[in-house]
């Protein structure tokens, strides 16, 4: 924490107990509009603006949206925040407590080292790549200039070029890492989505194979049910046929029977009419 900061984010020797403490969405409204200045800085390609204008223009932001904080009490919670993102960048990444607000943290630090790459990848071929070395954007120890600034603006006491250099080329690194972490993210859930399709395709398949063999079933089911039943009148058939058969030869059996009898009847009865004449 720099001496003079406060977590109220307060300007003097101690900590100012009449300066009330920043809040979660007052925190995350301060942050939203460093990281619009710095877009709108970049966007426009304005010259370096000192601390204090940059300062009382966030200050300007917050009063905007409704929150009444001065352009040192911004400064200094700023740097409390920064500090305690450079704590969680090399702290136990488990440890959320160390910098509850990370993540917006992070997402401004990395569009501003996003940003410096695209300028200076724009700018090696021209004239004025000395001059943008010397004060490059995306670098996290601008945050540690601010006093110098706000004192006098005097630029003559900045770190060599070469220095500046290898910062560069640590946070073009740091940036190709993130790159890189993200395109293997990106391919990992590509490959995710990869296994899930095909897995869905396999149970497609298998779906399909299943209810084809289950016809089939059916179609087997039917014709020998088809065929048992055709057995069955075929057999029902013979039945009758056999049983009508033998009706018929028991009714000409009778009429054989009929017949003998009524003959004999009738030569009984002549023989009788004979007798008696």
């Amino acid at each position: 924490m720099e001496p003079g900061c406060g977590e109220g984010g307060g300007g003097g020797g101690g900590r100012d107990e009449r300066v009330p403490q920043w809040g979660a969405q007052e925190t995350r409204e301060l942050i939203a509009a460093r990281g619009e200045m710095e877009r709108e800085s970049a966007a426009a390609a304005a010259a370096r603006r000192s601390a204090k204008t940059l300062w009382e223009a966030v200050s300007a932001r917050l009063r905007e949206r409704g929150y009444r904080r001065t352009a040192e009490q911004c400064k200094c919670k700023w740097k409390n925040l920064v500090n305690r993102y450079k704590g969680k960048e090399t702290s136990d990444p488990e440890n959320g407590r160390q910098c509850p607000f990370f993540d917006e943290l992070h997402a401004v630090f990395t569009e501003r080292a996003r940003t410096m790459q695209q300028q200076l990848l724009e700018s090696e071929s021209g004239p004025s790549v000395k001059k943008k070395l010397k004060r490059p954007s995306g670098d996290l120890s601008s945050e540690d200039s601010d006093d110098e600034e706000d004192g006098g603006g005097d630029s003559g006491d900045e770190k060599p070029i070469r220095s500046r250099k290898r910062k560069i080329a640590d946070k073009r690194q740091q940036s190709q890492r993130m790159a890189e972490k993200s395109r293997t993210s990106i391919s990992s859930i590509h490959e995710l989505l990869q296994d899930f399709l095909v897995q869905q395709q396999r149970m497609d398949i298998q779906w399909h194979e299943m209810m084809e063999r289950r016809s089939q079933e059916r179609i087997v089911f039917e014709q020998e049910w088809r065929q048992s039943m055709q057995k069955l009148e075929q057999e029902r058939l013979m039945l009758e046929h056999t049983w009508m058969e033998r009706e018929e030869q028991r009714r000409m059996r009778e009429e054989a029977r009929a017949e003998k009898r009524d003959a004999l009847l009738t030569t009984l009865l002549n023989k009788v009419l004979q007798e008696d004449l």
